[in-house]
């Protein structure tokens, strides 16, 4: 059954202008048609009175957990000393609440980098087999890393490894897990005291064997990069987006080579702010002060990544669910222009993803709409508060 929305106003991202009084025509969960509003209002189409219509947005860089540590105002408060333990198994309900909340933000695609206990894939399960609403979820299994202090931390997020065929294990058995893509640690992280984050994690030959694996069945390859010597190997052997990478402004060959290729680089940036600022009391001094360092590296890595034309996405890599646009202001704190940050969160995302028919509103591309009752090309903010987003389409139907 067809729906057209009527009077729209649509962003056109490549040529960096707004649309007025287009009608929009779906069929079976796609964009069939795209008009111009001529005439009376057809029977049975939606008069959205001129608001605008951008592609579902797409969080690259999402941690879909059911631990709120830090995310204050959303889930359970935290546990009282004196109380009863809570049951293992509420955390599904805050993982469903986490979807919807997610969806509801207009975020209608998250790709999740590593989560616990497999909760992303569980979560993915409920949302794909109509169960509770949520975004469509992309899911990396678990994690491949090295043997390393970070193992200790994060536990089953992890799947370490060492030495080229068992990375080609371990990708084969994220790829059993029903993985969409793969994960690696080219680096350390910035979150774990005991790791220094600028030496390469593993070796050049076991980065090469995990992307040759995952690219040989058919999955791309994501690099948790952090330090230069780890990110230049990791795009020398394939990896098809850098996570983080905030020392390439060291080398802007690398740069280069990104853009030359297609690589794209997710920045997250409020995860920077999350160390050096927000929850600066919960972290061990040495790695707030590491943070603040990140976080200039990375505002100086987001401008020359974007002056050589490396293509951006948007990862919030933070909490609580729902606020993932709040990347949208840290982009443009780092100079891109409103439509730039868009781009980052739509077409930007679908190239993390290896997705071309999502992150845009083009006859034949998947019918992921937020309707927002204002122009975000001109106030970003528009997307941090509820209130301006009027609907959420995924693929078609109506979530919100």
């Amino acid at each position: 059954m067809s729906q057209v929305l009527w009077n729209v106003r649509l962003v056109d991202f490549d040529g960096g202008r707004a649309i007025d009084r287009r009608a929009l025509t779906i069929d079976n969960g796609r964009v069939s048609a795209i008009d111009d509003v001529e005439g009376p209002l057809p029977a049975g189409a939606r008069d959205l009175g001129g608001a605008t219509v951008l592609p579902g947005l797409i969080d690259a860089h999402c941690h879909v957990l059911s631990d709120m540590e830090r995310s204050p105002g959303f889930g359970p408060p935290p546990l009282l000393h004196g109380e009863a333990p809570r049951p293992a198994s509420l955390g599904h309900y805050i993982l469903a609440a986490a979807g919807a909340r997610i969806l509801n933000s207009g975020f209608t695609t998250v790709r999740d980098v590593g989560s616990s206990d497999d909760e992303a894939s569980a979560l993915k399960l409920a949302v794909d087999l109509g169960i509770v609403p949520g975004p469509r979820i992309l899911t990396c299994g678990r994690i491949v890393s090295a043997t390393a202090p970070g193992g200790v931390i994060f536990g089953s997020m992890y799947r370490e490894a060492d030495g080229p065929w068992e990375m080609r294990k371990a990708v084969r058995e994220q790829i059993r897990r029903g993985a969409d893509y793969i994960k690696f640690m080219a680096t350390g992280a910035r979150s774990v005291l005991a790791e220094d984050p600028e030496p390469a994690q593993m070796t050049l030959e076991e980065m090469t064997a995990i992307i040759d694996e995952a690219h040989r069945m058919g999955r791309r390859v994501a690099a948790h990069a952090e330090g230069l010597a780890g990110t230049r190997w990791a795009i020398e052997a394939g990896a098809d987006t850098i996570e983080h990478g905030l020392s390439l402004h060291r080398d802007p060959s690398l740069l280069d080579t990104m853009a030359a290729r297609g690589v794209v680089l997710v920045p997250t940036l409020s995860t920077f702010h999350d160390l050096a600022e927000r929850f600066a009391p919960d972290f061990a001094p040495p790695l707030v002060e590491q943070a603040k360092r990140q976080l200039d590296e990375a505002l100086k890595t987001v401008s020359a990544a974007r002056a050589a034309g490396v293509i951006l996405a948007l990862g919030y890599d933070s909490g609580p669910p729902g606020a993932s646009a709040n990347e949208l202001l840290r982009l443009a704190e780092a100079g891109l222009s409103p439509i730039e940050a868009l781009r980052a969160a739509t077409i930007g995302g679908a190239a993390a993803l290896g997705r071309p028919d999502l992150g845009r509103i083009s006859v034949g591309a998947t019918a992921d709409l937020v309707v927002v009752d204002g122009r975000p090309d001109d106030d970003i903010g528009l997307l941090t508060r509820p209130q301006w987003i009027v609907d959420v389409m995924r693929s078609g139907v109506t979530v919100n």
